[in-house]
């Protein structure tokens, strides 16, 4: 009998997640808000709870799947939170993108109370999600990962144990920065160079097969062309990659100059009004400075 499971972010990418776990046969109890979330999770199998707290009295491991640092604090140690009813040996699996700093501070608070925590961060899409193609970089005690592996390969095909917690965040958000640092170049260069007078959808066709190809250009590279800013992560959002990195080059006094810069773009593309958008969004900060626009002809 594989152990019940409770899950709470069922989101964009978390609702997916707990679909995957009640297909690999994983009982699966769960706490949302919305009626529509509630239905639908039903649907596919997932028994609803009424309280977080509640939630976690049923169950043997705990998923959470939120968006930010704080939400995930507020959950477990804020009024009514669920680190106060947890019981020693409970095995929390935080799924969300937070702070590594606060992944390591909660990793203590819980140790303390006899609850073991591991970080283990998603990276892809909402279709990998769907697909249970996520890769999940994961932190905290190995015996405990090996426990818990089973339930992250029902969510992911690539699954990475990187040591310590902690870990797992500072493995996404390496991740995460090389991301927004090709952004914020795609989005500063390419518009110099039309500029410059070339072609739009020909600086993108030869830096895509090129050395200068990356993520960035294969995945915002046509959209740009498009003029369509609609698909993938808000840059709002994304932004607390950037503070997150921003903090810790502060308290370990680590230079991240280029990080920097990528930092002064994002906050540019904030303070045009861009924050819903997804991160290609960021060429209009350069495009608005040089008057061009990198489209289609």
């Amino acid at each position: 009998m594989k152990p019940e499971i409770g899950f709470i972010g069922l989101g964009t990418m978390g609702k997916w997640m707990a679909f995957n776990l009640i297909k690999a046969g994983f009982p699966l109890k769960f706490f949302a808000r919305k009626n529509s979330v509630i239905e639908e999770t039903a649907r596919q199998g997932g028994q609803f709870v009424s309280s977080p707290r509640e939630l976690v009295g049923q169950v043997a491991w705990l998923f959470l799947c939120l968006p930010e640092t704080q939400t995930v604090e507020e959950i477990l140690f804020g009024s009514g939170g669920v680190a106060g009813t947890m019981k020693p040996g409970q095995v929390l699996v935080d799924c969300s993108t937070i702070h590594p700093l606060a992944a390591r501070r909660m990793h203590q608070n819980l140790k303390d109370r006899g609850i073991i925590f591991l970080d283990a961060p998603i990276s892809g899409m909402e279709a990998r999600a769907k697909a249970g193609t996520l890769t999940i970089m994961v932190g905290g005690e190995e015996a405990s990962f090996q426990r818990v592996r089973p339930a992250l390969e029902a969510m992911g095909n690539k699954i990475l144990y990187v040591g310590p917690s902690g870990n797992g965040q500072l493995m996404k958000l390496t991740n995460q920065l090389l991301f927004d640092i090709h952004c914020a170049a795609l989005a500063e260069v390419v518009p110099m160079a039309v500029k410059m007078g070339l072609d739009p959808e020909q600086v993108i066709a030869v830096t895509r097969s090129g050395t200068g190809q990356c993520f960035a250009l294969d995945n915002f590279g046509p959209l740009i062309l498009e003029g369509n800013f609609g698909p993938g992560y808000p840059l709002e959002d994304a932004y607390k990659d950037m503070v997150h990195a921003m903090e810790i080059s502060s308290a370990h006094r680590i230079p991240l100059p280029v990080t920097a810069a990528t930092m002064t773009t994002y906050q540019m593309a904030l303070d045009q009004g861009l924050g819903r958008e997804n991160k290609g969004a960021m060429i209009k900060v350069w495009e608005k400075v040089l008057g061009v626009q990198v489209r289609k002809r």
